[in-house]
């Protein structure tokens, strides 16, 4: 983790209780001749990442030089820009799939156009929580589900990253079009993994199902018509 302070580590003393929980330890910095407060660029340079998750609110920070150098050692690098408002945002996509020649995976916190490079459109990915609250919700409903323990988030995050497989061709992550089949992909498996674990009360599979196409909630508006009084 980088911060403002530079690279954690488990040395510095004026850390808050979240940054020492992801602070690296002087042991294992050594061994990547790193040293505490190193900058972005050093820590791409020796650690050689696949994956960049920009959360700071700063813009341009992902530049075209750590680009590159972390495209060096991952020929298809993970970016993931995702500082809001977009104005903030530590690359834009169109700059990240020009400096990897459209081999970059991006997903960004605003929503953006999608890019074109060599002919090829690249749809954005907008890493959105809507994707996995939705069917989270719907599984605790429709299951009766008392508490959600760690376990179930990593069952929806396992269910998402399957469509997103069958989808890499046209985006890091499928289009929200298809987030209600996903919602209930979602509510069905973490439902069973709540009922394995003894956190909601026992149901067969055709139980579930029903359960969850009970209560799966669709909007409907009624049809009005102004008139004068």
């Amino acid at each position: 983790m980088i911060d403002r302070q530079g690279l954690l580590a488990d040395s510095m003393s004026d850390l808050a209780d979240f940054q020492r929980l992801l602070a690296r330890q002087s042991s294992q910095l050594n061994a990547l001749n790193l040293s505490a407060g190193a900058d972005l660029h050093a820590v791409v340079k020796a650690v050689k990442p696949t994956v960049l998750i920009g959360v700071s609110g700063k813009a341009g920070l992902f530049d075209e030089t750590l680009i590159k150098t972390m495209q060096q050692h991952c020929p298809q690098p993970i970016v993931f820009p995702l500082s809001n408002p977009s104005k903030h945002i530590e690359a834009h996509p169109a700059d990240i799939l020009r400096w990897t020649q459209g081999k970059a995976l991006v997903a960004t916190g605003s929503p953006f156009k999608a890019v074109e490079v060599d002919g090829k459109q690249h749809r954005i990915a907008q890493c959105n929580n809507s994707y996995i609250f939705p069917g989270l919700g719907l599984a605790v409903v429709a299951a009766q589900i008392r508490r959600l323990p760690d376990s179930l988030l990593m069952i929806a995050s396992d269910v998402l990253a399957e469509a997103a497989q069958q989808s890499i061709s046209e985006g890091l992550l499928p289009p929200l079009t298809e987030s209600r089949a996903i919602s209930e992909k979602i509510a069905f498996a973490v439902a069973k993994q709540a009922i394995k674990e003894k956190l909601a009360p026992a149901k067969t599979n055709t139980e579930l199902k029903l359960a969850i196409a009970k209560s799966f909630w669709e909007p409907a508006y009624r049809d009005y018509r102004r008139i004068s009084i």
